[in-house]
C-alpha cells in the first residue's frame, strides 16, 4: 500500500528533528513555547473543571466566544474557535484552497504554511519579506498581481521566524489589494501580545477585510491547551467551521473552559507575560553582546531573533546546526527550514529561561568566532 499523494516529501519539521536525537545535556534554543509559568486562572479553572468531558457545541462555550469577542472588540458571530491556531489554519486552507489554486506565504515564513498549501492540493508562493523580516506591500503585491491563480494570502506579523512585524499602513494597503483580487487574507496574529517596544497593530484595526487569527498558547501562556480562533465575517468563517467540526468536533472542554479563564483574566495574565518576555530578552541581548559581540535590535514582537550564521555554513546549515547541537549541546533551527531566503540565518527561541539563554549563547560563541 502506498500513503496519497498529497503526503510525497512531507516528512518530520525541522524545529522537531532538531530536538530528536539532541545529547541529554543540550540546552534548547529552538522550540517557540513559552517557559514561565501557567498563569493561576488556568490552574484553577482546571482543578475545577471536574467530569464534565461532553463535547459541548461544535462551535465552542458561548462563553469563550463572548469573551474572545470581548477582548477583540468584535460580535460573537465573527469568532471561530478552533482546536489551536493551527486547527484554524488547516480548516481555513481546507476551505479556501485547492487543486490548480495558489497560496501567498511569506518567505521566510512558519514552515506549516507552504505544508498546509499542499495538503490542500494548492500551490504555495513565497513572496520577500523587507529588512528585518517586515511585512513588505511592494513585494507581496508585485506577487499578487503576477498570480491571477491565488485564493488565499497569509502574513504573519509579529512574524515567526524573525520576528518582524507591519505597519498599519502596509497592512492597510495589502489588505485591499487582496480585496480587489478576490482572494482571503488571513492575518496571523498569535504573537500580537508580546513585544517589548510599541504595540503591534492587528488588521482589525485598520481594515474591514480579511480574518486574524490568534490563540492562548502565545500570550496567554498555555500552548497545551489547543486552543486558537478566527475572527472575521462569519461568510468567510462559514466554510472553514464545517471543516473544523468533521476535523476535531470542537476543542476540548476543559481546555475552553481554562482559555476561558485566561481571556477574562487578560488584564493580569498578558502584562505578566510581557513583563516575563522582557526578562528573557534582556538575557539574550546581554549574552549576544558578551559572547557574540552583536549589538541585538529587539524584534517587533513574539521571542525569536534572527541570528545570522558564519558564511562557511551557508552551503550547509543544516549540517552547522546539527554539529552545533551535538558538540556544542546547543539546539538552533536553520533558517533554511522556514524558506530559501532563510539560509544564512538560524532562529534562536528566547522563550527559555534566562539562565538557559545566557548558557546556551555561551556554548554557541566557539562556533561563531569567525564570524
Amino acid at each position: 500500500m502506498k500513503p496519497a499523494a498529497r503526503l510525497d516529501g512531507l516528512g518530520l519539521s525541522p524545529i522537531r528533528m532538531m530536538n530528536l536525537g539532541a545529547p541529554p545535556d543540550a540546552i534548547s534554543l529552538g522550540l517557540g513555547e513559552p517557559t514561565w509559568p501557567l498563569p493561576a486562572a488556568a490552574s484553577r479553572a482546571l482543578a475545577s473543571s471536574g467530569n464534565d468531558c461532553s463535547y459541548g457545541p461544535n462551535a465552542g462555550i458561548p462563553e469563550l466566544r463572548g469573551a474572545v469577542a470581548a477582548f477583540h472588540g468584535v460580535s460573537p458571530d465573527r469568532v471561530m474557535l478552533t482546536a489551536g491556531s493551527q486547527g484554524a489554519l488547516f480548516a481555513l486552507f481546507q476551505a479556501w484552497a485547492g487543486p490548480g489554486s495558489e497560496v501567498l506565504v511569506p518567505d521566510p515564513g512558519f514552515l506549516a504554511y507552504p505544508v498546509l498549501a499542499r495538503l490542500a492540493g494548492a500551490v504555495p508562493v513565497p513572496y520577500q519579506l523587507g529588512p528585518g523580516g517586515n511585512l513588505d506591500a511592494d513585494s507581496f503585491m508585485a506577487v499578487l498581481a503576477s498570480h491571477p491563480r491565488a485564493t488565499l494570502a497569509i502574513i504573519n506579523h509579529p512574524g515567526n521566524p524573525c520576528g518582524g512585524g507591519a505597519t498599519a499602513a502596509s497592512l492597510a494597503r495589502v489588505a485591499e489589494a487582496c480585496r480587489n483580487a478576490d482572494i482571503l487574507l488571513v492575518s496571523d496574529e498569535v504573537y500580537r501580545e508580546l513585544y517589548t517596544g510599541d504595540r503591534p497593530p492587528s488588521l482589525l484595526e485598520v481594515a474591514d477585510y480579511g480574518l486574524v487569527l490568534s490563540s492562548v498558547s502565545k500570550a496567554w501562556g498555555a500552548p497545551g491547551l489547543r486552543v486558537g480562533w478566527a475572527i472575521g465575517d462569519p461568510a468567510l468563517l462559514e466554510p472553514a467551521r464545517l471543516v473544523h467540526n468533521f476535523m476535531t468536533t470542537a476543542a476540548a472542554r476543559p481546555s475552553q473552559q481554562a482559555a476561558l479563564a485566561l481571556v477574562a483574566d487578560s488584564a493580569t495574565v498578558i502584562p505578566e507575560a510581557r513583563a516575563a518576555l522582557r526578562a528573557r530578552w534582556n538575557a539574550l541581548e546581554a549574552a549576544l553582546l558578551s559572547n557574540l559581540g552583536i549589538h541585538a535590535v529587539p524584534p517587533a514582537g513574539a521571542f525569536y531573533y534572527w541570528l545570522p550564521l558564519p558564511r562557511e555554513a551557508h552551503a550547509d546549515p543544516l549540517s552547522f546546526c546539527l554539529k552545533v547541537r551535538d558538540e556544542g549541546r546547543v539546539i538552533i533551527v536553520p533558517g533554511l527550514a522556514f524558506g530559501e531566503r532563510g539560509r544564512p540565518f538560524a532562529r534562536i527561541s528566547f522563550a527559555g529561561t534566562p539562565e538557559d539563554l545566557n548558557e546556551g549563547i555561551k556554548r554557541l560563541a566557539p562556533y561563531f568566532a569567525c564570524h
